[in-house]
């Protein structure tokens, strides 16, 4: 017979086969394990590695373009805009290091910079419509007409853009009354700041867009109040680009909502203005737009491609 001593050693030593096991086995399942992810941390190094090279490399490309595009700039443009002139105009939140780059580009390229006109948040706050209707509607000269339906800011960029652009050569480098009253009449009201002589009415118009969307809240009513007065602009002299970064392309940004509105057909765009390149490609925006030629340009979304193509001949600015 067997006793309960018989049973107590064989269930001792099951226990003890099963506990041996879980030892032999877990020591070789760990060192397979360390084994796997020693091999994955040593690529994961080495990947790591070959991206900082490369960064460093493409770092290196992108300084040497921009290096090259800065140093011939002024003969990549010469003569491009001969007998021009341009307003600059800088929305809230525009760098203006671009604006300032571009305006000596495009004396380089032969035109005059008449000024710089800098709109102020204040004339893109929803509260202020009413206000900005009358003030339009008190300045209007009779040489602007307001469309049928015309919002205040369709106005305000009418009046604005008679006072700064011309297709009228014999208009060209003059500032009239009615041009100094709106202007004077804009910037009492807080609307807008200028610097040079603005009034003197240009050919041409770049407006810089902001570095960022707006996110507060009536951000896009800000970005229509925009492209309505590039609009303006664009109808009331011979052509107007409106230039930014890659994030005004972005979603919420200014080139993005231009883009998307019908003034993309007719109002140029540049997304990489703060680069050496995009300024030149901003000069021959502007050339084409004398050629009667609009277009998308840059790396963000909607770009037709980096510059126009084929690229106008240097020498005619139309």
């Amino acid at each position: 017979m067997i006793d309960f001593r018989y049973h107590l050693v064989s269930i001792v030593a099951i226990f003890l086969a099963l506990a041996l096991g879980i030892v032999l086995g877990s020591t070789t399942l760990s060192n397979s394990v360390g084994d796997t992810l020693r091999k994955q941390a040593s690529s994961a190094a080495k990947s790591a590695q070959e991206a900082r090279v490369a960064q460093r490399q493409l770092q290196h490309q992108v300084g040497g373009e921009e290096q090259f595009s800065k140093v011939l700039s002024p003969q990549l443009v010469a003569d491009r805009l001969k007998g021009q002139s341009v307003v600059m105009l800088e929305t809230p939140g525009a760098g203006s290091d671009s604006i300032d780059q571009v305006s000596e580009l495009a004396k380089d390229a032969g035109a005059a910079v008449t000024g710089r006109v800098t709109i102020q948040k204040k004339l893109l706050d929803d509260g202020q419509q009413t206000t900005l209707d009358e003030l339009s509607t008190q300045l209007k000269s009779d040489g602007v007409q307001f469309p049928s339906g015309a919002s205040a800011y369709d106005k305000a960029g009418a009046v604005l853009a008679n006072a700064l652009l011309t297709r009228d050569p014999a208009k060209t480098g003059r500032e009239d009354a009615a041009g100094g009253a709106v202007l004077s009449g804009f910037k009492q009201a807080g609307y807008i700041t200028t610097s040079g002589k603005p009034g003197q009415h240009a050919t041409l118009a770049v407006m810089v867009a902001p570095a960022n969307p707006y996110t507060y809240e009536g951000g896009d009513q800000a970005n229509k109040a925009l492209i309505s007065l590039a609009t303006a602009l664009d109808g009331a002299g011979r052509g107007t680009v409106v230039g930014g970064p890659v994030t005004s392309a972005q979603e919420g940004g200014l080139i993005a909502a231009l883009r998307d509105s019908d003034a993309g057909d007719s109002v140029s765009a540049v997304d990489m203005v703060d680069t050496s390149s995009g300024q030149v490609v901003t000069i021959l925006a502007l050339q084409n737009e004398l050629n009667g030629k609009s277009g998308q340009y840059g790396t963000g979304a909607g770009a037709s491609g980096y510059l126009p193509s084929p690229a106008p001949t240097a020498g005619k600015s139309g």
